[in-house]
């Protein structure tokens, strides 16, 4: 069984590739289970067709742990992947932690957290112990940096890496960063720079995923582009992208850059 995380910015695409890779995977015959680990809980949606999932935190509170079943919070979506959607919160309320917490334990006790790729998408602009959990736990054993070219997504990679690199010292913790992927905002030499970024934290670009139409159009019909364009140029990125993940076995500690480092490399990247 195959644990991984995908982390990255708020808005920078983590569920939009997540579930594609996702799709891609089902596709593929394999069994997978798709946790969406940030409070929009929005992580399924494209694989659910739109359809609202309830999350585990909203149930937790209206019923008790106890008394929430399997069923009610794991839905079956496109291609045959589960779905799990965490939750969150009110805004301006509580810990947006908790619904990580909540939900891994609730699995776990129920014996749900089996499948061939388990797939968990994570808020990663946000410094919280919460949305560490996939990784400090030992859930989350490969763990994929998405980001585009610009400074902040990068930003945030790098404060990633630093907490991988800062759990990795524990004796116990199995996580490790298995790779960059790209997904591209059309920036002029945006796939040189985040390879160099990758290659410098100690890791390499998994994936470049470039900026579709499809994308949106998918998006739109609430399908993935993997089945709302089967035949097309980026649904074959994602398969590519998913056969990358089944076989990749190049894990390691990454080394994190200082912000004066990172903001030279982005410097030498889009100087004009």
């Amino acid at each position: 069984m195959k644990q991984i995380a995908l982390y990255g910015k708020g808005g920078i695409g983590k569920s939009t590739t997540s579930a594609n890779l996702s799709a891609a995977l089902g596709e593929s015959g394999r069994s997978v289970l798709q946790v969406g680990c940030d409070p929009k809980h929005d992580s399924t949606r494209m694989l659910m067709h739109g359809e609202p999932m309830p999350t585990v935190l909203d149930l937790v509170r209206e019923r008790g742990a106890p008394n929430v079943a399997l069923e009610d919070v794991v839905r079956t979506g496109y291609a045959g992947v589960r779905c799990v959607e965490a939750g969150g919160p009110e805004p301006g309320i509580g810990c947006a932690g908790r619904g990580i917490i909540a939900t891994f334990q609730l699995l776990e006790a129920r014996g749900a957290l089996e499948a061939d790729v388990i797939v968990y998408d994570v808020l990663g602009d946000v410094v919280c112990g919460g949305f560490a959990m996939p990784m400090r736990e030992g859930y989350a054993e490969e763990v994929y940096l998405v980001s585009s070219g610009e400074l902040m997504s990068l930003y945030a990679a790098n404060n990633i890496a630093k907490a991988i690199a800062r759990l990795a010292e524990r004796g116990r913790c199995r996580c490790r960063l298995a790779g960059v992927i790209l997904n591209a905002k059309g920036m002029e030499r945006e796939e040189g720079l985040v390879g160099a970024f990758a290659a410098a934290i100690n890791s390499h670009l998994v994936a470049a995923i470039p900026r579709d139409r499809s994308v949106q159009l998918a998006e739109l019909h609430r399908q993935t582009v993997i089945e709302y364009a089967p035949d097309s140029d980026q649904a074959e990125v994602y398969r590519r992208l998913a056969a990358d993940v089944l076989r990749n076995d190049d894990l390691s500690i990454p080394r994190p850059l200082s912000q004066d480092v990172l903001e030279s490399l982005a410097f030498e990247y889009t100087e004009l």
